[in-house]
């Protein structure tokens, strides 16, 4: 059996690196993805689905070291689901709102945006909708 995601997004804030009690490096970040159309009475629309990533080793290391905050990355990996609900992981939001989060555990990572875009991107040119507050992302 095999399983395999590709999603490609900007990410929601710097990634975050801590390490395994054998020392192994552990990076994780969110990858927020969005489509847009028009409804039936022409109204633009807009979805945005966040996925928390994890990448392990030398991956890892290098998640932390170049990708930033409002960064564009490819992620391929494999879903990782929750042992209590056998699919994404549930919660509430702050809000009170229902809410889930997708677990990707990457296979392979690759940085589409250049080094600093990401940082000039999420300080120009990146509206508020796009990348929530911090305390509304859920992990």
């Amino acid at each position: 059996m095999y399983q395999s995601m590709t999603v490609i997004g900007r990410l929601g804030r710097d990634p975050e690196m801590r390490y395994m009690p054998s020392g192994d490096p552990v990076t994780t970040f969110s990858v927020a993805t969005d489509r847009q159309w028009n409804d039936k009475s022409g109204a633009k629309q807009k979805e945005t689905t966040w996925f928390r990533i994890s990448t392990f080793g030398k991956q890892a290391e290098n998640c932390n070291e170049y990708l930033k905050k409002g960064g564009m990355v490819l992620v391929e990996g494999r879903l990782s689901i929750d042992a209590k609900t056998g699919g994404p992981r549930l919660y509430t939001s702050k809000d009170g709102a229902a809410a889930a989060s997708f677990e990707i555990v990457a296979n392979t990572v690759r940085f589409l945006s250049s080094k600093g875009e990401g940082e000039q991107r999420s300080e120009s040119t990146v509206k508020q909708e796009e990348v929530p507050e911090a305390d509304s992302v859920p992990f």
